[in-house]
């Protein structure tokens, strides 16, 4: 066998050489065979025919390792193209399986589903009561406390009666979006999840939907039933990196990816209520996802937020301030009580 390290020791300068010819294999060749008429004796230093000889036998030599490397390559391609083939049908059957899947249950099992989701339901309530009012427990009452308002979300109520903007406009959820009644999104500077459960007593396949997605529309419902969303989208959205699935074979989830990810979204289709874009919690977004540049832009428009809270100079503004004390140190016999700085 060859020594492939041997070999490969010349490739640098053998592909120096082939790209100085413009005339290709044939001129290379042509140069090769003549440096060996010219230099060597090669083709006189034997019996003859015996240079022809060795050089048939090296040609077939490497002609026969280029075509198995050739046949093993295409081998390989195959072969993944047949695995990722199969990767793909198998989860399109796991998909349709699951669509389709029916699960039956025993009276007593329903009942205990029915009862732990009650439990998880009112778990999950807040309830506001009355300082005056009061739970009897055999012989003794317990007062409940008043519930308390802190300064700080009075302060935020004040912001919003003073701010004329933010009128009208809801509080977003836990994640930067709206929980409207027929159904929820949320979003991040990058994409937005709508959450959609079907008010139905079947097991909801995706043959049964319909959901349209259009770069500037959404259009979503059952078929033979009015469509449950049906409008124009707060702004565009790459059709291309749309996605939707069934949860549980009733909740519709659809995961959309925003052509504009320096903005928040202040409603997903024109029609619902707008949320107060200044409430958004840019925290729960993941800045590590981001790519550098977007990144850097999202904390500079952190950073200005909480200052402008503060009453504090933003970046841009502390970098103005800057560059004049550090003229007005170079210049101390200039008068820079009534300049101002824009």
């Amino acid at each position: 066998m060859e020594d492939a390290n041997q070999i490969e020791q010349w490739d640098a300068m053998l592909m120096h050489m082939a790209r100085q010819h413009e005339g290709g294999v044939h001129q290379l060749l042509d140069t090769y065979f003549g440096f060996l008429r010219r230099k060597t004796d090669f083709f006189t230093g034997g019996s003859q025919g015996d240079a022809e000889k060795i050089a048939l036998e090296k040609f077939r030599h490497h002609q026969e390792i280029a075509v198995k490397d050739k046949a093993k390559r295409e081998k390989e391609k195959a072969e993944q193209k047949a695995i990722k083939e199969q990767e793909k049908l198998r989860k399109e059957r796991e998909v349709e399986i699951e669509s389709s899947k029916i699960v039956e249950v025993s009276e007593e099992e329903a009942k205990r589903i029915k009862a732990s989701q009650e439990k998880k339901q009112e778990s999950n309530k807040v309830e506001v009561v009355n300082g005056d009012s009061a739970v009897a427990n055999g012989d003794a009452t317990s007062s409940i406390p008043e519930a308390k308002i802190s300064e700080e979300e009075k302060k935020e109520e004040n912001d919003d009666d003073e701010d004329e903007d933010s009128k009208g406009k809801i509080k977003p959820n836990s994640g930067n979006g709206a929980d409207l009644p027929n159904y929820s999104w949320t979003q991040t500077l990058q994409e937005v999840e709508l959450r959609l459960p079907f008010k139905v007593d079947f097991p909801v396949r995706g043959r049964d939907v319909i959901c349209d997605v259009q770069r500037k529309s959404i259009r979503i419902g059952l078929k033979g039933r009015p469509l449950v969303i049906d409008g124009e989208t707060y702004n565009e959205i790459k059709t291309e990196e749309t996605y939707w699935t069934i949860d549980d074979r009733k909740t519709l989830i659809l995961t959309v990816e925003k052509v504009n990810k320096m903005e928040w979204w202040s409603r997903l289709v024109t029609s619902d209520p707008e949320i107060n874009t200044k409430k958004v919690d840019p925290e729960s977004s993941k800045l590590s996802d981001l790519d550098g540049e977007t990144r850097g832009m999202v904390e500079k428009m952190m950073f200005d937020q909480r200052q402008k809270q503060m009453g504090l100079p933003t970046s841009d503004e502390q970098k103005k301030q800057d560059m004049l004390q550090k003229f007005m140190k170079q210049h101390p016999e200039m008068d820079f009580s009534k300049a101002k700085f824009c």
